[in-house]
């Protein structure tokens, strides 16, 4: 776990009054404060919370950006993440506990199960306003319910067609995950031609071989919260999503959900990686010797942590956006050309210019 990047600071939190059990991992400050989400669901962990500190780490040396890498997470059980009184409670407690640590040495940002509000009440909690991004506009915010995340994915994933000479109109895509990330990247997706024949949430999987109406499908998941509840396809389980027989695939919800077990059964030529190390080391391994080409997650999805860049430094919406399409398309067509020239994976080749960049800056 320990390596010459890190990880510098490993809290543990635990408050009696309110019952909070929370982890904070700050792994790399060389570039800057640490940047990461606060996840909040039942099985977060040290390990995870590191690993997904890790990744920031090199997203932030990636993108340019002057934030370190961290991640912290709190430990809260459905019926609580379900309660919004309850959620207050907790992300009060956190942002007070980090007091003297935020925003110094790390700044918060929405993740699984956090949002905008929580972000409000995070800086609430630790009294500074600059303790979190992803704050909800009349904190001065960007919040990341305007979709910056997808919008990034969805350049990305722009790029690694172009790279392939592959035509977009003509390409299959199924989604992973149609939260935040993943119905953003399917909307930026359809609206510039892309056939879109699965999606999946926790619920189940919506397959239609002639493409989903993914409008229709974005007002059918708010209504229902579930995307089996578009009626024009075929449902299946949500595991069946990444076997099917598409050109792309996106997924865009979990870690690890392409691994040992499944990585036989994934027919798709490009996985773009919308989530954070959703696919695990070895599988990935075999999916590039098999030739597929696979756009490592903290490449894709750097545009949450550039829109927080933007918001930290007073940008505006239009002015983030243009950021996160400059700085996301000129990353993706570097670490595809780099790993074109060596030989070597992309996420080879996009680890060698995030570790320069912050070996560089330790020095």
């Amino acid at each position: 776990m320990r390596d010459e990047f890190g990880p510098e600071k490993i809290i543990e939190i635990y408050d009696p009054k309110v019952k909070l059990n929370a982890i904070l991992v700050i792994d790399n400050t060389a570039l800057g404060p640490g940047k990461g989400g606060i996840r909040l669901t039942p099985t977060v962990n040290k390990e995870e919370v590191f690993r997904l500190a890790r990744t920031m780490t090199w997203k932030c040396a990636i993108a340019e950006l002057p934030f370190g890498g961290a991640k912290s997470g709190i430990i809260a059980s459905q019926e609580e993440i379900n309660n919004k009184e309850r959620k207050k409670e907790l992300l009060t407690a956190f942002g007070k506990s980090l007091r003297g640590i935020a925003p110094q040495f790390y700044i918060a940002a929405p993740d699984i199960n956090t949002g905008e509000e929580e972000m409000r009440w995070f800086v609430y909690g630790n009294g500074n306003l600059n303790s979190a991004t992803g704050k909800p506009r009349d904190l001065g915010g960007l919040p990341h319910e305007l979709g910056s995340t997808g919008f990034g994915v969805f350049h990305s994933t722009l790029v690694a067609l172009e790279f392939l000479g592959m035509d977009l109109e003509k390409t299959t895509f199924a989604i992973e995950g149609f939260g935040n990330v993943g119905s953003f990247t399917a909307k930026f997706l359809a609206e510039k031609g892309a056939k879109i024949v699965a999606v999946s949430d926790s619920k189940g999987c919506i397959l239609n071989e002639n493409g989903l109406d993914i409008e229709k499908l974005i007002e059918v998941k708010k209504e229902t919260g579930k995307v089996t509840s578009y009626k024009d396809g075929k449902i299946l389980p949500n595991t069946e999503i990444y076997g099917l027989e598409v050109d792309v695939l996106i997924p865009a919800a979990l870690a690890d959900v392409i691994n040992e077990k499944n990585v036989k059964n994934v027919k798709a030529k490009v996985i773009v990686e919308a989530a954070n190390i959703p696919v695990t080391e070895k599988a990935e391994e075999e999916l590039f010797r098999r030739g597929v080409l696979i756009i490592p997650d903290f490449v894709a999805n750097a545009g949450g942590v550039i829109s927080s860049y933007a918001e930290y430094v007073g940008l505006g919406e239009k002015e983030a956006f243009k950021l996160i399409e400059e700085k996301i398309r000129r990353n993706t067509k570097l670490v595809l050309e780099t790993a074109n020239e060596k030989g070597i994976s992309p996420r080879e080749a996009a680890l060698s210019i995030a570790k320069e960049r912050v070996i560089r800056a330790m020095k």
